[in-house]
C-alpha cells in the first residue's frame, strides 16, 4: 500500500493572503447570509492546496439520498487526483455506504477517509473501502451493525437491527412464560412492525457480504489481503460486538491491520482538520460539502 500522507509546513495549510483579501463575488447580503459556509469552504480549499488532494465533507447518516448528494460533489473529479473524505456519521444504510465508496474509488487515484469523531456501522463500511484511514485520538469506527429508519418522515430515527431483533425475541420469551404480560410488551413494541423485524433480519444476513464488498472496492488490494482483513475484522466488528456504541479506535484498527494513518494531534494536518470539523460540529446540520458545492439536508436537532 502507499505510504503516509505527506506533511507540510503550517503556513501552507491556511488560505493564501490573495484569496483572503479578494472581494467576494456574491452580493454583500447573500455573502453575509452564507458566511459560515464560505468560511468552511475557505478552510477546505486551504487543505486541498496543502495536501494536493480534493477534500469533501460528509456529516450525516448514510442513506439512499446520500449517494446522489455525494455524486454532485465529485461529478467533475479527476481520476488522477487523490480524494480525502472527512466523514462523521452515526451509521445508516450499509448498501448506500458501499455505493458511495465505489463511486469515490471510480473518481480518484487514492482514497483517504478521515475520521475526526465517529464513523459507525455504515460509516465503518465506508472506511473499509479506502486506501487509507486517517485517525486521531478522538476517532471511532464501530461494529457493523445495520440500522433501520423507524420513521420515514425522520431520517434521524435510526435504530440498531440487532436491538430490534433482541427486543422482539425478549418479548416473545416473556409472553411465552407469562401470557398475561402480552399487552405490556405489545405496547412497548408499538413502533415496530413485522416488516421492520424482517428487514432487520435481512440486513444482518447481508452484513458479511457488505464487509467483503467494501474491502474489495479498493483499487490495488489483492484477494489475499481482502481475505486476511475479512477474517481479522469479522470477529470484533460483527460476531462479538454487543453494542452499537462499542469503540473501535486507533489501537483496535491497527490490531486488525487496517491501513491506518495515525494523525499527530499537534501536527499541521490534524489541527487544520480539527478546526474545520469544529465548524460542522457547531453548525449541528447534516451537511455534504466541498470547495465548490454545498448541500445542507437538515438538522441534527430532530434526532
Amino acid at each position: 500500500m502507499a505510504g503516509k500522507v505527506p506533511r507540510v509546513s503550517p503556513d501552507l495549510a491556511h488560505p493564501s493572503s490573495q484569496r483572503m483579501n479578494a472581494e467576494p463575488t456574491q452580493t454583500p447580503l447573500f455573502h453575509a447570509e452564507h458566511a459560515d459556509r464560505y468560511s468552511r469552504q475557505d478552510l477546505i480549499r486551504g487543505y486541498e492546496e496543502a495536501f494536493n488532494c480534493r477534500l469533501i465533507v460528509v456529516f450525516d447518516a448514510l442513506l439512499d439520498y446520500s449517494v446522489n448528494v455525494l455524486e454532485d460533489l465529485i461529478f467533475d473529479a479527476s481520476p488522477d487526483r487523490n480524494i480525502h473524505v472527512l466523514l462523521a456519521t452515526p451509521g445508516g444504510d450499509g448498501e448506500a455506504a458501499l455505493r458511495m465508496v465505489r463511486s469515490l474509488q471510480a473518481r480518484c487515484n487514492e482514497l483517504t477517509v478521515i475520521v475526526p469523531d465517529r464513523a459507525k456501522s455504515a460509516g465503518t463500511i465506508f472506511a473499509l473501502g479506502a486506501h487509507h484511514i486517517l485517525m486521531g485520538p478522538t476517532s471511532d469506527l464501530g461494529p457493523i451493525d445495520p440500522q433501520l429508519v423507524l420513521n420515514p418522515q425522520d431520517p434521524n430515527s435510526l435504530i440498531s437491527a440487532k436491538d430490534v431483533i433482541a427486543a422482539v425475541e425478549a418479548a416473545q420469551d416473556a409472553v411465552q412464560q407469562k401470557p398475561e404480560t402480552y399487552p405490556i410488551h405489545a405496547s412497548l413494541l408499538a413502533n415496530v412492525n413485522a416488516l421492520q423485524v424482517q428487514q432487520a433480519r435481512s440486513a444482518l444476513a447481508r452484513t458479511d457480504d457488505l464487509m467483503r464488498d467494501a474491502l474489495s472496492s479498493v483499487k490495488g488490494r489483492s484477494q489475499e489481503e481482502i481475505d486476511r482483513l475479512f477474517e481479522t475484522l469479522h470477529g470484533p466488528l460483527i460476531e462479538t460486538s454487543t453494542s452499537h456504541a462499542a469503540v473501535f479506535g486507533i489501537t483496535e484498527a491497527r490490531k486488525a491491520a487496517l491501513p491506518v494513518i495515525e494523525a499527530d494531534p499537534a501536527g499541521t494536518q490534524w489541527r487544520s482538520l480539527w478546526r474545520l470539523w469544529m465548524k460542522y460540529f457547531v453548525a449541528n446540520n447534516r451537511i455534504y460539502e466541498g470547495a465548490t458545492a454545498s448541500k445542507v439536508v437538515g438538522s441534527w436537532a430532530a434526532s
